[in-house]
């Protein structure tokens, strides 16, 4: 089991470097890299997922990057609303919270 309990835990563990925990599910893996500006490794994993989550992240991470078209695009995909880049952090943390209640 991981040590990832709470998005706190996933975000304080991206933050201190290092690698992902292990045993943690791909989007969480997706989302721990993308806390931690490891975007590439990111982007392939959250493109792998091919799930509804997967493309949220997808779009999260074009979001990021800047690229809102192909950000809204994925954000179609997931069935979810696009937010405003000023909502990145907030919108990882509720990423972070769906992944993490799916995994549980």
């Amino acid at each position: 089991m991981s040590s990832i309990q709470t998005v706190d835990d996933l975000a304080a563990s991206a933050e201190a470097g290092g690698e992902p925990p292990e045993g943690v599910a791909g989007p969480l893996k997706a989302l721990w890299l993308a806390k931690a500006d490891r975007w590439d490794e990111a982007h392939d994993v959250s493109q792998d997922l091919g799930s509804k989550i997967g493309d949220w992240i997808h779009g999260l991470l074009h979001l990021i990057e800047g690229d809102i078209g192909n950000s809204a695009y994925w954000y179609s995909r997931a069935g979810q609303p696009q937010p405003s880049p000023k909502e990145i952090d907030s919108e990882w943390r509720k990423i972070a919270q769906a992944a993490l209640d799916v995994s549980s």
